[in-house]
């Protein structure tokens, strides 16, 4: 394994994106409590908070009714991704003036890798970015900026002095300045990741600095966990390039869209978006999940299979059937989110041949096929509302487009 030179990632990480994104655009917001919520509703929680919500204790997660209660002069407002996507794609373009940008790892987070020659003077070159962001984006859209001898690291680097914030963490500062962080202040030590290190008696990153490979690996239960630690100790570990293996789309309902009926109509809409990801990434999919969940937080999900397809109508067949199921089993009582996800999938000129089929069948096949691209058309050239399969809207605003880790919406989404 290799070990770094010198140091070869800088990592960019906004302060509170959505938030301060929303209070960039609108001068009115700012240097006040701003909270963003999926849809408006008083049943949701939190999904971003302004810096001047969080020292009240509202963060990711938090009810609405919890903000109210522990900032009455907090304002909520409406995630507005197309916005976000926007302001995302200028960052973009700005960032790419000063370094070139070598992954986007999220809506708000980008890896850069340097040279030699950048890498010389990474104070300088983080000052240029913030300074090229502060005179494209305005002052109130800040990011803080990580370098160092891998990605994790560089990272750690960029949670390690928030908001606004440049540290840069060199071989001379390992494992020292790690030491004064928690496990849960590391990128991928979840809750539960924690719990397990716990058990193996691993409490804090001094203990995880002090693995063997092998434990780590056994601790993890695969080799991430050997990769991980390697890249703590500042060996360079390249993430290996990531199999899509499904498409799918959520939403939590608010109590005016949890009869069956509207359950299905929402469902219908997150099925029309992944099939339309689905076909623009030229896949099909041999199978469709379908999960309700409900307020005491439990979840039942059925499944059906179907020859591989890329057309909304075997998609949608599938869903009702489903659906129906649900219903007469009675398990949708009480039902507060929906989750459609489309896998088992193959390219899309690897459709196989079913013993059955007939003529007819595969000319409809292929008739729906051009009905699905057809629609596909309508909606980038006159939005996303121009025309549907028998729906109109759904709960909330932007339905399938929704700012996930790791995936960022394209136009044609909205």
């Amino acid at each position: 394994m290799r070990k770094p030179t010198h140091l070869e990632k800088l990592y960019l990480d906004f302060d509170s994106f959505f938030a301060s994104a929303e209070q960039q655009l609108n001068p009115a917001l700012r240097n006040r409590p701003v909270a963003v919520v999926p849809l408006d509703s008083p049943h949701t929680s939190v999904i971003a908070a302004s810096r001047e919500a969080k020292p009240f204790g509202i963060k990711t997660g938090t009810s609405v009714r919890d903000a109210r209660e522990l900032c009455p002069d907090i304002v909520f407002l409406e995630a507005r991704p197309d916005v976000y996507v926007k302001l995302h794609n200028r960052i973009l373009s700005t960032i790419e003036t000063c370094v070139p940008i070598a992954a986007v790892r999220s809506i708000d987070e980008v890896a850069c890798t340097l040279l030699a020659s950048e890498a010389r003077d990474p104070q300088g070159l983080a000052a240029r970015i913030k300074r090229a962001l502060h005179d494209e984006m305005g002052a109130v859209l800040t990011c803080s900026i990580g370098v160092s001898l891998n990605e994790l690291l560089a990272k750690i680097a960029a949670e390690m002095d928030k908001p606004d914030g440049c540290v840069v963490l060199g071989d001379d500062d390992l494992p020292g300045r790690l030491f004064d962080l928690r496990l849960k202040d590391l990128p991928g030590i979840s809750k539960g990741m924690e719990q397990r290190l716990g058990q193996s008696g691993v409490n804090d990153v001094r203990g995880l600095w002090a693995l063997a490979p092998k434990h780590a690996r056994a601790i993890w239960n695969s080799v991430e966990g050997e990769r991980f630690v390697a890249a703590l100790h500042g060996y360079a570990v390249e993430k290996p390039e990531t199999v899509k293996r499904m498409f799918g789309h959520g939403r939590n309902l608010p109590p005016d869209w949890r009869a069956p009926d509207k359950v299905l109509q929402c469902a219908r809409l997150l099925c029309l978006s992944a099939a339309r990801r689905l076909r623009r990434s030229h896949y099909r999919a041999g199978a469709l999940s379908y999960t309700v969940g409900t307020r005491w937080d439990s979840r039942v999900t059925v499944e059906g299979q179907f020859r591989p397809a890329r057309d909304d109508h075997s998609f949608l067949n599938c869903l009702n059937g489903l659906h129906e199921n649900l219903v007469k089993a009675g398990e949708m009582k009480k039902v507060n989110s929906v989750t459609v996800v489309l896998h088992d999938l193959s390219g899309e000129t690897e459709a196989s041949l079913d013993l059955f089929d007939t003529q007819g069948m595969t000319e409809q096949r292929g008739q729906w096929e051009r009905v699905s691209d057809l629609l596909d058309k309508v909606r980038v050239r006159h939005g996303s509302k121009a025309l549907n399969l028998g729906l109109t809207t759904g709960p909330g605003n932007y339905i399938g487009s929704k700012i996930a880790f790791g995936r960022i919406p394209e136009p044609e989404d909205f």
